[in-house]
């Protein structure tokens, strides 16, 4: 049965909901109530790269069930797992860590499921007029979510969630709900991160969709109100997406001491090991001697990792990087020269980029 259709069958899938990861809940419809329960398996979760539509196709089995009866059955998840989290600005090695971290045997990855951005974007509206959902009823949906996503298999020592980049905006409600929770928060300086975003071939298309959102975030930063995106070059909405991000995760560090670790990723690429030591350090899982010998040699340094069959090395990424700083030399000027401005005329934006040494 195709995932588009409804089973009949349903109270069997409500069944093995509880008990089993392959029964993946892969959609939130917070509209009608519904969500979207598929099969999985442990290799089809080391796979994905991505947890929304791209896993479903013709031969996807699945049925929509009730939130209700699907958050009566998340009740009963009989051993659930530390969860624990990836928050990144984009395009700074979320991924990568997240394979890395497949490799330990012991995590079971989810990456960038499509109900959490459901619920980010349920929690933008919360309090307003237009929201479907009450404070309790989304905090009902979350804690469903959040109880689906801890269940394991028998190996499972910890379930890891990479969030998609702009979901980092939930991180505190996250973490809030889910006490025994660790996050890491990936990031690069502002200068290298607009330049890998100047080099990417989609990015016009990728900075343009998720602009208006960030402008949203960032007049909620600002005295004033900022210049209209169409005034924006490519450079600085890059510019945009750094530092609403970036804000972003400073608050979950300075809300929740010790509960969210930062890691940059070009000081991660220059130790993985030393890296991946503080990563599984602070989500309390063990470093095994085998994996600490052989990590920094693993193929999936030497891949992309959202696209495994493609090659792609630390330094094909460094050869990148010079190529974008000769290419877009006037953009990464725009972008920087517009933090600079916004900094010197928003007491909130200075702060931001002092604590990450921009400005």
């Amino acid at each position: 049965m195709t995932a588009g259709n409804r089973n009949p069958a349903g109270s069997d899938w409500l069944a093995r909901l509880p008990v089993s990861p392959d029964i993946y809940p892969q959609n939130l419809d917070l509209v009608r109530g519904l969500i979207l329960a598929v099969e999985m398996n442990a290799a089809a979760y080391r796979a994905a790269s991505f947890l929304d539509d791209r896993i479903l196709g013709p031969s996807t089995k699945g049925t929509w069930l009730s939130l209700a009866r699907a958050a009566a059955a998340a009740d009963r998840v009989p051993d659930p797992r530390p969860l624990h989290f990836i928050f990144h600005t984009g395009h700074v090695g979320s991924t990568l860590v997240s394979r890395l971290l497949d490799e330990t045997g012991i995590v079971l990855p989810l990456r960038e499921p499509l109900p959490l951005r459901s619920l980010a974007e349920a929690h933008d509206v919360l309090g307003r007029p237009e929201s479907l959902l009450s404070e309790s009823g989304f905090q009902a949906a979350l804690e469903t979510m959040l109880r689906l996503w801890a269940r394991g298999y028998d190996w499972t020592r910890a379930v890891v969630l990479k969030a998609t980049s702009s979901a980092g905006r939930i991180a505190i409600p996250l973490l809030e709900a889910q006490p025994g929770s660790r996050a890491i928060c990936l990031n690069l300086g502002a200068e290298p991160y607009v330049a890998t975003l100047l080099a990417g071939r989609n990015s016009a298309d990728d900075l343009r969709g998720h602009a208006p959102g960030r402008m949203n975030r960032l007049q909620a930063l600002c005295t004033a109100a900022p210049a209209p995106l169409h005034e924006y070059s490519l450079g600085e909405l890059a510019a945009l997406g750094w530092l609403v991000e970036t804000a972003s995760q400073q608050d979950a560090r300075q809300r929740l001491p010790g509960r969210v670790l930062a890691v940059d990723f070009d000081a991660f690429l220059a130790d993985v090991t030393e890296g991946m030591a503080r990563i599984l350090g602070h989500m309390g899982l063990p470093l095994e001697e085998s994996y600490r010998a052989a990590v920094a040699a693993s193929p999936v340094l030497r891949r992309y990792s959202k696209a495994p069959d493609q090659a792609y090395s630390p330094a094909d990424r460094e050869a990148a990087l010079r190529a974008s700083r000769r290419d877009n030399a006037a953009e990464i000027g725009r972008a920087m020269a517009w933090l600079e401005r916004l900094g010197r005329s928003e007491p909130s934006i200075a702060a931001v980029l002092n604590a990450a040494g921009a400005a």
